[in-house]
């Protein structure tokens, strides 16, 4: 098996289209069909259906599609190591966050890390919680954070930062009229809350809270991040709840902020990382970043 017959199986995989693929692998359809061949006989499995309808993968192929993927991802992270290293550094650390919904408690730990470990290139990238799973689990991230810890195996969830979470509402509503929200007053309210398929379930314990109250999710929209949970809350289409340490980054004139009447409705923020941790670079000394985050918290 080599590397070009999975580069075939990858690209045809995507198009699911044999002249298609063969146009973007600039080779001809016949030689391709060859090389799926060679492949499937070597692997004694067939990867694609292929009938009037189309070409669709097998399920020997979707299982296989995943593991190529998988070892590309690696290939090209041993290249990019390879570039760091000779141009003066250890290597690269990978940080996953959620997209839309960074801490702001990043930029010191980011600044904190370029000024005491400036030989390690750190990589911030913003990804949805599946993809960030994924990665974790592959090796194309060392470390990531997220707002749950229903992570499945082979992946630590540890606890790093816990904020109160607050009620945010437009500068006229009429929850105002109280220093602390009650919940029971929240819930005649719909609510804007980001999506959980992109950041997890962000607080298990409020759900409870407004499930047990209502008997249903009061939510009027799920959405994709901060800034859009609180362009809709400002024009009045519901009530916000946000990460206190979150939303007071934000600086918008237009919404106001109430804790909860409710004692310990908290959000936690954890930090995640492969199980063993062998997939990090052996370069970079992962512990030592961890230990880093530790310290900021307890400044």
């Amino acid at each position: 098996m080599e590397l070009r017959h999975l580069r075939c199986f990858v690209v045809l995989a995507e198009e699911l289209h044999f002249t298609r693929a063969a146009e973007r692998l600039h080779i001809e359809q016949s030689p391709l069909s060859r090389t799926i061949k060679e492949l499937e006989d070597e692997l004694g499995a067939l990867l694609f259906d292929r009938d009037r309808r189309g070409t669709r993968l097998t399920q020997a192929g979707e299982v296989f599609l995943h593991d190529v993927q998988r070892l590309f991802s690696t290939l090209e992270l041993a290249r990019e190591n390879v570039k760091a290293v000779s141009s003066g550094t250890l290597g690269i650390l990978r940080i996953a966050v959620p997209r839309g919904c960074i801490d702001p408690r990043l930029s010191a730990f980011l600044a904190r890390c370029r000024e005491e470990v400036p030989e390690v290139e750190i990589r911030l990238i913003e990804v949805p919680l599946a993809e960030q799973l994924r990665g974790l689990r592959s090796g194309s991230f060392n470390m990531g954070f997220a707002n749950t810890a229903d992570v499945g195996d082979g992946i630590v969830a540890e606890p790093i930062w816990i904020d109160p979470l607050v009620v945010a509402v437009s500068t006229r509503h009429p929850l105002l009229v109280h220093k602390q929200v009650p919940l029971e007053d929240l819930i005649r309210y719909p609510l804007v809350m980001v999506d959980p398929r992109l950041f997890g379930q962000c607080n298990d314990e409020l759900s409870r809270l407004l499930l047990t109250a209502t008997g249903k999710a009061g939510v009027v929209e799920h959405v994709a991040s901060m800034d859009m949970m609180l362009t809709l809350v400002a024009a009045g289409y519901g009530v916000g709840i946000a990460n206190a340490a979150r939303i007071g980054v934000c600086n918008r004139s237009d919404i106001v902020t109430r804790p909860f009447a409710a004692p310990n409705v908290i959000h936690t923020t954890y930090l995640l990382r492969p199980d063993s941790g062998t997939d990090a670079p052996p370069a970079i000394p992962l512990d030592r970043f961890i230990a880093r985050l530790h310290a900021q918290t307890d400044d």
